[in-house]
């Protein structure tokens, strides 16, 4: 299976060589990020793609100096909504009806049961349930870059508050939960590119209950 062998071949790059990734790629990477599955269809967050060279000088100066922030071709940020908004949950199941040109009953009984359940919680139980959407769409980002050959490496050692403040997030209603530079690997100037990759046995990592 194709997809397997992209997935041990990909490994979280440690040196990249700042070669730019083609643009076609890249939207193939954002298309794989829209396409997630996200709890209700919400999509409860949103993707910023970084280019500009100072910006990630000042992310990188927040993320454990980590070489990969401003070596990497592109930047992926991902930033889940704050909390839930009757305004935001309306917006998605609206888009939906106009898309698909058609109300379903069913469809909007569903909408009233979260708008008389999501906006009534804290925003900390809102924003850590939109937060676990994106490590949805991040795993397709990571995988969609493996399957054209582009390196990436996840993310989640950074200051988010500091984050928040360079990128202005919190006036948009965001928090940023996860970053994935994406790029090409310089073999050899990364220790992890020719180790052999690990992973527990099936024995260990696998259930079955019939």
């Amino acid at each position: 299976m194709e997809l397997l062998d992209k997935l041990k071949w990909r490994y979280a790059t440690k040196a990249m060589n700042g070669q730019k990734v083609e643009q076609e790629k890249i939207d193939n990477i954002i298309e794989a990020v829209s396409l997630s599955a996200t709890s209700s269809g919400l999509q409860p967050f949103e993707l910023l793609v970084i280019t500009n060279d100072e910006i990630k000088k000042q992310i990188r100066a927040i993320a454990w100096d980590q070489s990969v922030i401003t070596d990497c071709s592109h930047l992926l940020v991902f930033a889940a909504w704050d909390t839930y908004t009757p305004e935001r949950i309306n917006k998605m199941f609206d888009l939906t009806n106009d898309v698909r040109g058609f109300k379903n009953q069913g469809w909007e009984d569903y909408r009233q049961m979260l708008l008389g359940t999501y906006p009534q919680r804290d925003e900390e139980t809102n924003f850590n349930h939109a937060a676990k959407q994106t490590y949805i769409a991040f795993a397709n980002a990571i995988n969609a870059a493996a399957f054209q050959g582009v390196d990436s490496t996840p993310v989640e050692g950074f200051d988010p508050d500091a984050l928040d403040k360079i990128l202005g997030l919190r006036k948009k209603g965001l928090r940023s939960t996860l970053l994935l530079p994406i790029g090409y690997r310089d073999a050899e100037n990364d220790w992890l590119a020719n180790l052999v990759k690990v992973r527990k046995s099936k024995k260990d990592l696998v259930t079955v209950i019939e």
